[in-house]
């Protein structure tokens, strides 16, 4: 039986700030017709405006981020609704923007899951499409990789090691799964460490950033956050939704297993890049 596609029942808004750039931003989303995909339109006030799709064409930077779209008029850090778009089934989309960043809410995906929730989901007249991952698809960086091969289903498995004690090695999997996704990653808040605030934001970075949206690890490797951790391995369950996000960039959900060692926005991006210039390692099909 084929699995038709979905967008949203209707229209919502979400507002907030950029954890880079500090700045003010709201998001309309709107359904779209089928075989869209995800398209965000950047707007400002001076009447510019352009349609970036979410694809790996338009990739930007991936420094401490997914960016797609220009330097000077692009949309950043795009991954954490993404993943939530991934998760909930979402085919096709339009996402008004007047900044330059997506908002950062609660730093994971669970406003983003909660407002999709909120508006509802309508299935549409045209079945969905997969990347079934025939032939394994590898890159590297020294120690870093990341990795698809074919798998019966669509599963996600990230292992990071930081040479911290509040994080260390740790390793998270999980089958796409929405309820999955919604109770055991969508909290999962980016994370970064104090000894380096003082630099990001002297390149215009972490500006937004704070306790209320991101784990702060102090110069003795101790989380500072006052409340703590909302799942003990809080920070693969971020890298792995930061995963989610990231490889949605191939157009189409896949079917298949990923796997990744120490991998990040870089290294997700190289992958789906490498995948899509193998078409004999994928079929697309419903």
């Amino acid at each position: 039986m084929k699995t038709m596609q979905q967008t949203v029942a209707g229209p919502l808004s979400l507002s907030g700030f950029g954890v880079h750039g500090g700045k003010p931003v709201t998001l309309q989303i709107n359904a779209a017709p089928v075989d869209t995909g995800i398209v965000f339109i950047r707007h400002d006030a001076e009447g510019r405006r352009e349609s970036i799709p979410a694809l790996s064409s338009s990739l930007g930077s991936t420094t401490l981020n997914t960016s797609i779209g220009s330097a000077d008029f692009g949309v950043s850090t795009i991954e954490h609704v993404m993943a939530a778009i991934v998760a909930l089934s979402i085919d096709n989309l339009t996402i008004e923007i007047d900044g330059p960043e997506v908002p950062i809410l609660g730093g994971g995906s669970a406003e983003f899951i909660n407002a999709f929730r909120s508006a509802g989901l309508s299935e549409q007249g045209a079945p969905r499409q997969y990347l079934t991952i025939l032939q394994p698809v590898r890159v590297e960086d020294g120690q870093n990789w990341a990795e698809f091969v074919p798998h019966d289903g669509t599963r996600y498995e990230v292992e990071i090691d930081f040479p911290v004690a509040s994080i260390g090695r740790q390793s998270f999997g999980f089958d796409l799964d929405a309820n999955v996704f919604e109770r055991e990653i969508a909290k999962a808040r980016t994370f970064g460490f104090m000894r380096d605030v003082e630099k990001l934001r002297s390149m215009g970075l972490a500006l937004g950033s704070s306790l209320e949206n991101s784990i702060a690890i102090g110069d003795d490797g101790e989380v500072l956050n006052p409340d703590g951790l909302y799942y003990p391995d809080e920070f693969v369950r971020h890298k792995l939704l930061d995963s989610v996000g990231d490889l949605a960039l191939a157009g189409h959900p896949f079917r298949g297993l990923f796997r990744s060692y120490r991998g990040g926005h870089k290294l997700n991006a190289a992958l789906v890049k490498a995948l899509l210039e193998k078409p004999g390692h994928y079929r697309l099909e419903n």
